[in-house]
């Protein structure tokens, strides 16, 4: 067993999806496949069934996946350690964001981070906010950023920066005139949303509970697994939708998108960390920069 077959069997059983594994890893659909039959044909253990089109975890590949999972942290903290020893001349940085950030805000500071430690191999995998605080825990993730609140005791959430969300509709939607909406407007419209484990929606409903507005009252006609897909549905359809302020800015200044009368109490970009973990030099950087980044943009 290899070190790449461990990592290629984590990234198929985390997402159960080949080609949104090959995609994250940087690999073909065909090598991660062959190595996925070679782990299995070796030990005579089935780790997937295949359903249809789609891949399941067997019981025995559930099991794995924690004993593997451990494997490559122990193996992440090794080239940790000699890479902070060596002042980050070499090493790999894995990090795990929601999709706002990953999609909007944090490039550059990776772009920056690689500019002045090139040596060091930056990962970047994108989930939701439930799913980057489970990376970080289980130690797939040197370091975490996510939209939104967590509330998991072994993690250490630092506020990062302030992020506005805000209610959008396309122009001939009949919020689209910007008047003021009451709390029991919100009900009248059908409504995208992101899928629940989001950051965008968990702050949103949070959002509504404390103006007391029952979530479940409103209508989703649709879940979508990414902003750009809530935004196209909105673009097309006459629904209305809770995104990022930086992900909706674009189309709202092209007139693509309206911004609803309705006012949102901000939501925060926080950064994760475990708090029984030692940090990298490299992970400490990355927040640095960061923190830098968000003071910069006043965001």
């Amino acid at each position: 067993m290899t070190f790449e077959q461990l990592s290629i069997f984590v990234a198929v059983a985390e997402r159960e999806h080949l080609t949104q594994a090959a995609a994250a890893i940087g690999l073909t659909p065909s090598a991660v496949s062959s190595a996925i039959k070679t782990l299995e044909g070796f030990y005579g253990v089935a780790l997937f069934d295949r359903v249809g089109r789609r891949i399941e975890l067997t019981q025995e590949g559930r099991v794995f996946l924690g004993e593997a999972r451990a494997v490559l942290a122990r193996v992440r903290a090794a080239e940790q350690m000699l890479a902070d020893m060596g002042g980050l001349m070499r090493g790999t940085l894995s990090v795990h964001a929601s999709q706002t950030i990953a999609s909007y805000w944090l490039p550059p500071v990776l772009m920056r981070f690689h500019g002045d430690y090139p040596g060091v191999a930056l990962t970047l995998s994108i989930g939701n906010t439930r799913s980057v605080a489970s990376a970080v825990l289980q130690g797939t993730a040197d370091i975490g950023f996510v939209e939104g609140a967590i509330d998991e005791p072994a993690l250490s959430v630092s506020k990062l920066a302030d992020d506005d969300i805000l209610i959008v509709t396309g122009p001939d939607h009949p919020w689209a005139d910007g008047r003021r909406l009451e709390g029991h407007d919100l009900a009248t419209s059908g409504w995208v949303m992101r899928e629940p484990g989001s950051g965008t929606r968990s702050a949103f409903e949070a959002a509504l509970g404390g103006l007391d507005v029952d979530p479940s009252a409103l209508q989703v006609v649709l879940e979508l697994p990414s902003n750009e897909a809530v935004l196209s549905a909105v673009r097309a359809g006459p629904c209305a939708a809770v995104v990022s302020g930086i992900a909706a800015e674009t189309q709202l200044h092209e007139g693509l998108l309206r911004k609803a009368g309705f006012d949102l109490p901000p939501r925060q970009f926080s950064v994760l960390r475990h708090k029984e973990r030692r940090i990298t030099i490299a992970a400490a950087m990355l927040e640095r920069l960061s923190r830098e980044a968000a003071a910069a943009q006043d965001i």
